[in-house]
């Protein structure tokens, strides 16, 4: 790979990537290939190109199912001159004193806040509250991405009512447009029926292709649609992105709290606010007679919320017409604006942005320095 990467030069020296030191590390799994670049801070957005260009040429070595780069910073080069000898004697040592090698830069620079939402298991409706809080904050005017990064079960496409195959631009991918959101999943790019069997590095390179390579452009909010559970997936995003918090979905019983209980120590370990907890399926309303019956408990994620310290952001019916919308793809807060359900869900998106706000969006990158 890195004979490969020899053929690259950097466009200010004309030195080959490699021999300049620029190559860090490079890991090679089950065809899935990632490379770090080191440049100077001051240098990240003018060697944009060359990031591409790494992933084009790696793309093209046999056995390679796909390959992401991304820039590492580090500090400038001193002027010629300069004190080079290291620091004083009984300074402590730096960062890279012991061979570390530098963070990669973060993913989704230009967003202003990364929203996770997540629970501790699965069946709990944890899809159809993100898409519904994503199109909730498109209404307020807010630019929205929504990426789906639950690869082995993606459930976007059928409920933003989305089939379509996204387009390519040069390198890049174009997200589906959809209810006012720019929407990614892996499923706009498998077929329906595919069964995603893959190793765990595969769907993390999946996962990353989908940060850096999809034209998300400038956004105010993005919402992430996270896989149930606390895995692989959960630490990736918590690693490569600058996550604003996250939201967690639980319905009222014991055994969902349990879990929902794990997702939340799991956020608080990686560094992550969590914003809230959100209780789903709260209560069920005939659609007849609107009697209302508290089938799987009622107040289970308020209690557990007080008990943790954690904000209790609302709780949300279990109705026909949410189902009935989400099928449909048409989310209830686009399709029946004027009901109970979707004023449930703005005031929990209304909540989630007080408490999550955002920096101006495209204020510049956020290069990791070490």
């Amino acid at each position: 790979m890195r004979a490969t990467l020899a053929g690259l030069r950097d466009p200010v020296s004309g030195r080959d990537i490699v021999s300049a030191g620029m190559v860090g590390g490079v890991s090679v799994r089950d065809g899935m290939v990632q490379v770090e670049i080191a440049v100077p801070r001051e240098r990240a957005r003018e060697m944009e190109p060359l990031r591409i260009a790494v992933e084009t040429a790696a793309k093209k070595v046999p056995g390679v199912i796909s390959a992401t780069a991304v820039l590492t910073a580090h500090r400038a080069t001193p002027p010629e001159g300069a004190n080079r000898a290291g620091p004083p004697p009984g300074s402590p040592p730096g960062p890279h004193a012991h061979g570390e090698r530098p963070r990669p830069a973060m993913l989704l620079q230009d967003v202003g806040a990364v929203i996770a939402v997540a629970s501790g298991k699965g069946g709990v409706g944890k899809s159809t509250t993100a898409v519904n809080l994503a199109v909730a904050l498109a209404q307020k005017g807010l630019r929205v991405g929504l990426l789906d990064a639950d690869i082995y079960g993606p459930s976007l496409p059928q409920m933003l009512g989305a089939h379509e195959k996204p387009q390519a631009q040069g390198n890049r991918i174009i997200p589906i447009s959809r209810w006012g959101l720019k929407a990614m999943s892996i499923g706009f790019l498998v077929d329906q029926e595919t069964p995603m069997i893959w190793r765990g590095p595969m769907v993390m390179g999946a996962l990353e292709q989908m940060m850096s390579q999809v034209e998300w452009g400038t956004l105010d909010v993005m919402v992430v649609d996270m896989p149930p559970g606390t895995g692989d997936t959960q630490l990736t995003m918590s690693q490569r992105v600058a996550l604003r918090g996250a939201v967690i979905v639980s319905t009222p019983q014991d055994v969902a709290l349990l879990d929902a209980r794990r997702g939340i120590r799991m956020f608080e370990k990686v560094n992550v606010p969590v914003l809230g907890l959100v209780e789903n399926m709260s209560y069920f309303c005939c659609p007849n007679c609107n009697h209302r019956s508290e089938i799987f408990g009622h107040g289970g994620a308020r209690a557990e919320a007080e008990r943790l310290g954690v904000e209790f952001l609302g709780e949300l019916p279990l109705t026909l017409s949410i189902r009935e919308h989400s099928d449909e793809g048409r989310p209830v807060v686009l399709a029946a604006p004027e009901s109970a359900e979707a004023a449930a869900y703005r005031a929990i998106a209304d909540r989630i942005w007080d408490k999550a706000g955002a920096r101006p969006a495209g204020s510049g990158p956020r290069i990791v320095v070490e």
